[in-house]
């Protein structure tokens, strides 16, 4: 005898994603937690740089200049993540949840 499988969100999980925002739901704040620890891990490594090269000037220029990087880089990933929650708020639908 064949059963037929039945395709449900407890069954299959992929079966939760119908639609872009559902991606959104999922990806989004994995995103900003994997940006907020690169920007940790670099300005720590850039301030131990600080702290033990602080009589070379060529290292603390190198240090100075990753801090200014992930910063940066972190504005740009909050940026993006407002621009996404504008775009969503006009669409009217809810990319992140609240």
């Amino acid at each position: 005898m064949v059963y037929a499988l039945t395709i449900n969100s407890t069954s299959f999980p992929a079966a939760k994603v119908a639609k872009i925002s559902d991606i959104m739901n999922l990806a989004l704040p994995l995103a900003l937690t994997g940006a907020g620890l690169i920007f940790l891990v670099i300005t720590l490594e850039a301030a131990f740089d600080i702290l033990t090269h602080g009589d070379n000037p060529d290292a603390l220029k190198k240090a100075y200049a990753s801090i200014t990087t992930a910063v940066l880089g972190l504005i740009i990933v909050i940026a993006s993540f407002l621009a996404i929650q504008l775009l969503g708020a006009v669409l009217k639908t809810d990319i992140i949840p609240k």
